[in-house]
């Protein structure tokens, strides 16, 4: 019997053990960010964005965005003196984390949402958001994934483009969100909170 193939076994089996075993969090997710967003970034306040599965170009602009001024909020203030290792290392790390299933039921009013997400409101010239989002509302590089995201959280970036508050992405959002009514804007939160 040759002994060779078993030993070479159990080498290649450890080796897909230390692959099946999440990373540890970089030190500043868990010193910084953990706080608000969680340390798999699934947060259960509905005030703060699920980071998890969000994309990595995405989220490092962000972040950027906030150190710069181009974007406000509380977030000018936690981003302020992190080094470029740590975007790269933050934007990584949640990226690579596993969006968790939606807990949201589908509700009357998310049926309208996938409605106008799909369709938009040919009405009032609403476009589809899956035109830009995507059609499962994954996003992409330059984009944020929408599914699965806290519905008043979304509310309220819907809220802050109408208003310009929120001035550092596509200017679309701007033209989009102002046409939206508040009935509208919530169905449509309450869909992408639905999703996977």
């Amino acid at each position: 019997m040759n002994l060779r193939i078993p030993a070479t076994l159990l080498a290649l089996a450890a080796s897909f053990t230390g692959w099946a075993q999440a990373p540890a969090p970089p030190a500043v997710v868990k010193t910084k960010c953990a706080i608000c967003h969680g340390e798999q970034g699934e947060t259960a306040s509905e005030e703060f964005p699920r980071l998890a599965g969000q994309h990595e170009a995405y989220l490092a602009k962000e972040l950027r965005d906030f150190q710069s001024g181009g974007r406000g909020g509380i977030m000018v203030r936690m981003a302020r003196g992190l080094s470029a290792d740590d975007v790269a290392a933050i934007a990584r790390y949640y990226a690579a984390q596993p969006a968790a299933s939606s807990q949201a039921a589908p509700t009357e009013l998310a049926a309208v949402g996938k409605f106008i997400y799909h369709r938009g409101n040919p009405y009032s010239g609403i476009p589809a958001c899956k035109g830009c989002h995507g059609e499962a509302a994954h996003g992409s590089p330059q984009l944020p994934r929408l599914a699965g995201q806290h519905a008043t959280y979304l509310e309220r970036q819907v809220k802050e483009f109408s208003q310009r508050k929120r001035t550092n992405d596509n200017d679309v959002m701007h033209a989009v969100a102002e046409k939206l009514t508040a009935l509208e804007t919530r169905a449509v939160a309450e869909y992408l909170s639905t999703l996977p």
